[in-house]
């Protein structure tokens, strides 16, 4: 089917993740979870068909959602990724990951299903919707959609004021479409097909997709996780986004990919890290990745030894090693640290001792340079 409109946020260097948005809202019914997730990750987002900036369809299935988030992965350069989804969203995902598991890396599902109830319901309100239009429909989404729709924080309360408006835009034809498509769905004795490690997120109080439905996720899905959330109704996701957010951070692993990525903005700066960000290509990408785990994270935020300290062990290391591209780089990042410019002559100084006299000199020019570019001499 045609590419559904999209978007993408997040570092050009981070891996992908895909998110789907339940049926009648948009793919900004994701935004409360946006500024973690972007923190370790490339999160594309996408529009049903019919809602927000994608084309109307009259006809569709999951499965043909399925392959257009494949091409948009495809597209993206993105061999391998994860994917999630709320709802149909969430049906979309666990289809993309039972049909083409070599290419799904973790696989969230939110208030979702392997079968959304007996197909006769759906082919009703499809037939409703045709006749009498979306409002009729869109007045009453909303109390199946949040428990205490006034509550909350005031950016709770915003954004579930922002979700409750989105029915209204959708596209009749669409909708119905997207209808028929959950009648005819059932990935129920195809669970054990998913080999991609899955969070399974449950509203507590979910009219629309109870804890049983969750259940039968987590139980046929080898090794599933699940997190139910208290207090949360269908779209979890916003009525309590805190707690939503924390389990997929988790689920996903980027709580060390943003240390990481926050220690190096910390040491190298803005500038740089914003440079490498837009040099990154997809032959690069994941080495981007890995350095901002492993390196900046693993290495860096370990507790043995203070930052400056570790300045000292990566200037010597670059004059040992002949690195001098990158000793500029992090005689500007010794000073972030706080080591003053005598100190950092005095490590080139031990340096010349013990990695030889011309290295020591090469090592010299480079930090002299450095440090007149920078203003501290």
């Amino acid at each position: 089917m045609t590419i559904l409109s999209h978007r993408v946020d997040g570092p050009a260097w981070a891996p992908l993740l895909v998110l789907g948005p339940s049926l009648g809202t948009t793919l900004h019914v994701w935004d409360p979870q946006m500024e973690a997730l972007t923190a370790s990750w490339r999160v594309l987002r996408y529009d049903l068909p019919g809602h927000g900036g994608s084309a109307p369809v009259s006809e569709v299935t999951v499965g043909l959602l399925a392959d257009a988030v494949l091409a948009l992965a495809t597209q993206e350069k993105a061999d391998r990724f994860a994917v999630g989804g709320i709802s149909l969203g969430g049906a979309v995902a666990a289809t993309v990951a039972v049909t083409a598991p070599e290419r799904v890396s973790h696989l969230v599902l939110c208030c979702s299903s392997a079968r959304f109830g007996e197909p006769g319901p759906w082919h009703e309100r499809a037939h409703a919707v045709r006749r009498d239009g979306m409002k009729p429909l869109a007045d009453v989404l909303p109390a199946r959609w949040f428990s205490a729709p006034e509550t909350g924080t005031e950016a709770v309360i915003e954004a579930v004021t922002e979700v409750r408006r989105m029915p209204y835009g959708v596209d009749v034809g669409s909708y119905a479409a997207c209808c028929e498509a959950l009648a005819d769905y059932d990935l129920t004795g195809e669970l054990g097909a998913v080999a991609a490690p899955t969070l399974v997120v449950a509203g507590a109080d979910d009219p629309a997709t109870p804890l049983a439905h969750a259940l039968t996720l987590a139980a046929g899905i080898p090794g599933a996780l699940l997190t139910v959330v208290p207090g949360a109704s269908h779209l979890a996701g916003v009525e309590r986004p805190e707690e939503v957010t924390a389990a997929i951070v988790r689920h996903l692993g980027g709580e060390r990919a943003a240390e990481g990525a926050r220690t190096r903005r910390r040491v190298l700066g803005d500038a740089h890290v914003d440079r490498a960000e837009a040099a990154t290509t997809g032959f690069t990408r994941d080495f981007q990745e890995f350095i901002t785990r492993y390196a900046w994270d693993g290495i860096w935020n370990r507790p043995g030894l203070d930052r400056r300290t570790r300045s000292c062990v990566t200037l010597t290391a670059l004059v040992a090693g002949g690195h001098l591209e990158e000793l500029a780089m992090h005689v500007r990042a010794a000073l972030r640290n706080g080591l003053t410019p005598d100190e950092i002559k005095e490590v080139l100084l031990q340096s010349a001792v013990y990695c030889g006299v011309p290295a020591a000199n090469a090592a010299f020019a480079v930090a002299q340079r450095t440090l007149d570019e920078v203003g501290v001499l």
